[in-house]
């Protein structure tokens, strides 16, 4: 007994917990299609291609179901070598891609998540078809025997296009088709391997042995057998006893050396070759600039600059052997960067310049180009030559370009003074670089210190700061900066910065610059000796670090909150005060002990006790602030998207709409008193507002529903819900409505005839071969398949539209197409929830052409498991028009309507319907099948997860 009411204790257990849960539901998702495709097939039974002509517009919608709303993304990876979502992603329900190119093929997700269980993932593969112009290319073989005693002369044409499918083709002799094994002196293959560089499929016409008829136009056609109406293409090529790959002659120098500024004009002309080569101009590294004017084989730079030099090529190509190419390098004039320095006598260890020793003054360039450089020395403005007591020598280039050097051998009291060396270039053009150098008792090396308090150095963060080195000595020379504690870049990247006064001077200081800096001299404009360096320690100071920076609490009146503000970092960390405010109130102050957080408790006793409360935790740097809010404000509602027929039609101009939602955390706060419904029409500004009473306590997950009446057909309307508690407003919920099919909560009536985006919301069914699709008489292409097919939609218009079957290539004999219905409810006629509705269900269908297959239509009745009936059929050919077919059915519970095309023996079988009609009563003139079930079919069903309690329950009591 004991046992008993234990399993009834667990039941009622379970019940409540599954009561709590109420609507709340993990995502589904599918997604369905619309745009430009040239077909939909399922590959593999696990996914789903859609093919689609380059240029189009692919166009994927993902439906999806759970409350609370997912939330919709979309991925895509490259093909299906990788389920890597990129971080590129469309968050929106419909993916549109205007004039697709062949790259953005791919395999496409939708994911979809509402925080409850697993995300759910459906994925497509988008295959963008595509053919390119092809390419005839002609190649000669000639292979000569020694002594002339045999010789052969083959030319192979080789016809390339890109494409997607993979591309077919044919060739012409003028009008005469060639196959392989047609004429004995023409071979037709594939290669065996493909050079590289070359893309896409390639043929092969060997023209084996020259002979007179071979000399004539030859055609390639390209073909992807018609796919997305792709149509052929075809390229031509005429061979002759003259024909002859390219040879060009370049009418200038090579290398080419230019003044900056100068114009410059490069002329390439052809040789020979036949057909007449094309001409162009590349450039070995980057692109042309775009100053640069091309005009076939001539080139021209204007107002020439460094960064136009380079190697410059001319490319001739008329299709016929290998293409032609002739370059030149351009050269132009440059002096920049003039250095010196000083070295003392080497073979002394005092740095000093001595009177009786050797010196010697080093000065360097960068010169364009080297050899044209030239140095010529100076002492106080007079030229000066080398001689045995001072030499001048120029540095070997490989070892330092551009350098030249002035050894004084025996220092003597009267070589002080100013040596000057002057860098030019031969060809002139460039201004000459000076450089002067003073030799004299005052030279002395560099002496490199600190000044006093300059290290460390101590900075806020965000703050510009100047670490200094202090030089001395004549020459100054440049000093060289550099972390001196780890192997990390200066603020400007470089792992050295250059300073000429010795000053590094930092913008917006970070806590990673902390640390020591080295100051060194370098030999530049300086002397020549052991680098002095210094050391100078730099201290940033930040201000604490805190979490959370910003939370929001919500707690409804006479309870307590405890918030927490806790120090992450902090330099220094040895004072750190903290403060508790609310508005500019001060509640509490205190300093940190050992522990790296505070606290503070507020008892919610009334409204004024409500608002931002601010924690800050200050050091010498600043402050860092932890913000709360705290509100007894409601959370906004959660709208219920899935809502089954919400939208209906009782009057000609006016439609319905059963507005339904739950409450985001309904015990989290206050008890809700109250809705504020919001109306406006969608562009409008005006709202019209209503409050919705609510009674006792609202559970979570519970649905709340209330029916919008009056709504002009076909206005969309903007819908905003505040709830509404003791504390005032809470947080809103705006969502937008939309007209669309009449489609009632309990039915009434339903007409469809396939006009609106949403095909009045009627599915695909995942399960069949291929799909229904939407098409009107106006665009549909009867190039192909022109004795089938309705001209029409069933009212006459060419511009309505209707659902059809294409049986076209892939379709196969038997496949099956399957459209599903809205799911209808039924009104109940009693308490006891029985019903003997009567609807009279209508449609038109058209069903012409000669491979005609077969239109049946089945009722499926919802429940825990779903019961289908085959109510309707026909097959066969009925002629160039439409008929309408009406019959009653008489549901006993939810239903559907599953409209099933089959495709015949051939591809003259379209099938397609229109006009989709369900009244509440029967028809006045019944036209219905014996194939109709009885009333009652299906009777009252039991959850099937109930079984396994009621069977536990009826042992027990046969133990009892």
């Amino acid at each position: 007994m004991d046992l008993s009411y234990g399993v009834l204790w667990l039941l009622s257990v379970l019940l409540e917990d599954i009561s709590s849960q109420g609507v709340y539901a993990p995502p589904t998702v599918r997604i369905i299609h619309s745009g430009l495709a040239c077909n939909i097939e399922e590959e593999r039974y696990s996914e789903r291609v859609y093919t689609i002509r380059e240029g189009e517009t692919l166009e994927l919608t993902c439906l999806v179901t759970g409350h609370p709303r997912p939330q919709i993304r979309w991925t895509k990876t490259a093909g299906s070598a990788s389920d890597r979502f990129q971080d590129s992603s469309v968050f929106n329900e419909t993916l549109r891609i205007t004039n697709i190119q062949r790259h953005q093929g791919g395999r496409y997700y939708c994911k979809a998540e509402n925080g409850l269980g697993s995300p759910a993932i459906k994925s497509i593969r988008v295959d963008v078809y595509y053919l390119d112009d092809p390419i005839v290319t002609v190649h000669q073989s000639i292979g000569e025997a020694k002594e002339q005693f045999y010789y052969e002369r083959t030319v192979f044409l080789r016809c390339i296009a890109n494409s997607n499918p993979p591309v077919r083709y044919s060739w012409k002799r003028g009008e005469e088709i060639l196959l392989q094994g047609s004429d004995k002196g023409v071979e037709i293959y594939e290669p065996f391997f493909t050079q590289v560089g070359i893309k896409g499929e390639t043929k092969i016409l060997k023209l084996k042995n020259l002979r007179p008829q071979d000399y004539a136009n030859y055609s390639c056609i390209a073909s992807v057998r018609n796919v997305c109406n792709i149509p052929d293409k075809m390229v031509s090529f005429k061979l002759s006893n003259r024909t002859a790959p390219p040879s060009i002659k370049l009418l200038v120098d090579d290398p080419i050396v230019v003044n900056p500024g100068e114009a410059l004009t490069l002329v390439c002309v052809t040789t020979g070759g036949e057909p007449t080569p094309t001409l162009t101009w590349v450039r070995s590294i980057g692109m042309l600039s775009e100053k640069t004017i091309l005009n076939s084989g001539t080139l021209t730079i204007p107002s020439i600059t460094s960064e136009d030099a380079g190697t410059y090529s001319c490319i001739a190509n008329n299709n016929v052997g290998n293409p032609a190419k002739k370059s030149t390098s351009i050269i132009v004039r440059a002096l920049k960067k003039g250095r010196f320095w000083i070295t003392p006598d080497p073979y002394h260890k005092d740095d000093n310049i001595q009177i009786g020793r050797e010196v010697k003054i080093s000065c360097q360039v960068e010169a364009v180009p080297s050899e044209e450089l030239t140095f010529s020395w100076f002492k106080n403005g007079r030229p000066l030559r080398s001689s045995e007591r001072m030499v001048i020598t120029q540095t070997d280039p490989d070892v330092s370009p551009g350098t030249t050097n002035l050894d004084i051998i025996d220092l003597k009291f009267t070589d002080f003074g100013t040596y000057t060396c002057v860098a030019s270039l031969k060809g002139g053009g460039i201004s000459d670089i000076s450089i002067d150098v003073n030799i004299s008792s005052s030279t002395v090396p560099p002496i490199l210190t600190i000044p006093k308090g300059k290290s460390p150095m101590v900075s806020r963060e965000g703050d510009t700061i100047e670490l200094q080195c202090q030089v001395s000595g004549k020459p100054k020379p440049i000093i060289m900066w550099s972390r001196a504690d780890k192997e990390v870049p200066m603020p400007d990247g470089s792992m050295q910065m250059e300073s000429y006064d010795g000053i590094l001077r930092i913008v917006n200081v970070s806590r990673e610059m902390t640390g020591m800096y080295r100051c060194q001299t370098s030999q530049y404009n300086g002397f020549n000796v052991k680098p002095r360096e210094a050391l100078v320690q730099l201290i940033v100071q930040y201000p604490p670090a805190v979490e959370p920076t910003f939370q929001e609490i919500r707690q409804g009146l006479g309870h307590s909150v405890t918030m927490n503000c806790r120090v992450l970092r902090a330099y220094p960390t040895r004072v750190l005060m903290y403060e508790w405010r609310l508005g500019s109130r001060l509640l509490d102050k205190g300093q940190f002990d050992s522990q790296d957080y505070t606290e503070f408790t507020v008892t919610i006793n009334a409204k004024e006790h409500y608002g931002t409360y601010n924690c800050s935790i200050i050091n010498e740097a600043g402050a860092g602030r932890c913000s709360f809010l705290l509100t007894g404000k409601a959370y906004p509602p959660e709208f219920y998207y899935d809502t089954y027929n919400p939208l209906w039609q009782n009057k000609a101009r006016i439609y319905s709409y059963s507005l339904q939602w739950t409450q985001m955390n309904p015990d989290a706060v206050d008890r809700i008193l109250a809705y504020r419904l919001g109306l406006k029409q969608a562009g409008q500004q005006r709202w019209w507002e209503t409050e919705i009473s609510v009674e006792g306590n609202i559970k979570k997950g519970e649905l709340i529903t209330n029916n919008l009446t009056e709504l002009v057909k076909p206005e969309p309307y903007e819908i905003r819900l505040t709830p509404i508690n003791r504390f005032g407003e809470g947080d809103s919920a705006i969502r937008l409505i939309k007209y669309s099919a009449p489609i009632n909560p309990h039915l009434r009536e339903f007409h469809c005839g396939f006009e609106d985006n949403n095909i009045c919301l009627f599915t695909q069914d995942d399960t069949d071969v291929f799909e229904w699709t939407k098409q009107s008489a106006s665009t549909r292409d009867t190039r192909y398949t022109p004795n089938t097919g309705p001209t029409t939609d069933a009212a006459g218009s060419k511009h309505g539209f209707y659902m059809y079957i294409e049986a076209s290539r892939p379709r196969m004999d038997g496949d099956k197409a399957c459209l599903l219905s809205p799911v209808f409810n039924i009104a109940q006629k009693n308490p006891y929830g029985s019903s003997n509705s009567a609807y009279c269900f209508s449609f038109f269908y058209h069903m012409y052409g000669r491979h005609i297959g077969a239109l049946n239509v089945l009722l499926r009745l919802k429940g825990q498991t779903n019961t289908e009936v085959q109510i309707w059929s026909a097959n066969g050919n009925k002629g160039e028009q439409w008929h309408q077919a009406r019959l009653n059915i008489h549901p006993t519970t939810s239903f559907q309507l599953i409209f099933e095309g089959v495709r015949g023996h051939g591809i003259e079988g379209d099938i397609a319907i229109d006009d989709i009609s369900i009244v509440e009563g029967e028809c006045t003139k019944v036209d219905q099948p014996a194939t109709i079930p009885p009333s009652g079919v299906l009777g009252t069903l039991v959850h099937i997860w109930l079984y396994p309690i009621f069977l536990l329950l009826s042992v027990l009591s046969h133990q009892r």
